[in-house]
């Protein structure tokens, strides 16, 4: 049975968030609010609640999961970033951004992905997910939480209660998430000198990063 957590949107009470951070260092699987919509979030190092995310989710290793970062410089150690990439996620982060990267070598080869060696990387732009980033102090593997043969995002909490309290160890209410997709763009063919590739436009605008 999933803990609740209900936090104010725009000043998240630390202890309750200090409670959430414990579960998932624990090994715990959360629905949390972003600023896209709301997500399914898990420890990165722990291959068994990794396992159990795509299984909630009914998603296979071809699906990108995503690292949420607190800032750049965390970002960085988790993805192999150039200048020119490095100038385009300033103009991004933190904000309704996912942008698919090559993976280090510390990104656990499970949670990259398998053909390609990529990692979606994204900074969000909301109150309570920072501090919960910073309490937990690592980033958070994600998933959008679209429930299987669905294509839209669940955004009301009570609903995500309803429908998943016993499959969830933990759900932070702070209130609906603005349900647009994040805008997703491949940075890695800049790597060999071509432009970014925008593979969804969502909430993040293409005209603040100039493509």
């Amino acid at each position: 049975m999933a803990q609740y957590f209900e936090v104010h949107p725009e000043n998240p009470q630390p202890r309750l968030l200090k409670q959430a951070a414990v579960l998932l260092q624990k090994g715990g699987i959360m629905a949390v609010p972003t600023d896209s919509s709301y997500a399914l979030v898990c420890h990165l190092d722990d291959k068994d609640a990794v396992d159990r995310l795509r299984r909630i989710r009914q998603v296979d290793d071809r699906h990108h999961l995503t690292l949420l970062c607190r800032d750049l410089s965390e970002l960085a150690n988790y993805a192999r970033v150039d200048n020119r990439q490095y100038r385009l996620l300033k103009l991004g982060t933190p904000g309704p951004y996912t942008f698919i990267l090559e993976a280090t070598k510390e990104v656990p080869r499970r949670v990259s992905h398998p053909s390609r060696k990529t990692i979606g990387l994204r900074v969000p732009d909301r109150k309570g997910l920072q501090l919960l980033l910073e309490l937990h102090g690592a980033p958070l593997l994600a998933t959008t939480l679209i429930p299987a043969n669905e294509t839209e995002p669940l955004n009301d909490p009570q609903e995500i209660r309803a429908r998943y309290e016993k499959l969830l160890d933990g759900i932070v209410d702070a209130g609906a998430c603005p349900l647009e997709p994040t805008t997703v763009i491949d940075l890695t063919p800049m790597g060999t000198g071509d432009d970014p590739l925008v593979v969804r436009e969502g909430r993040g605008s293409l005209q603040a990063l100039g493509l």
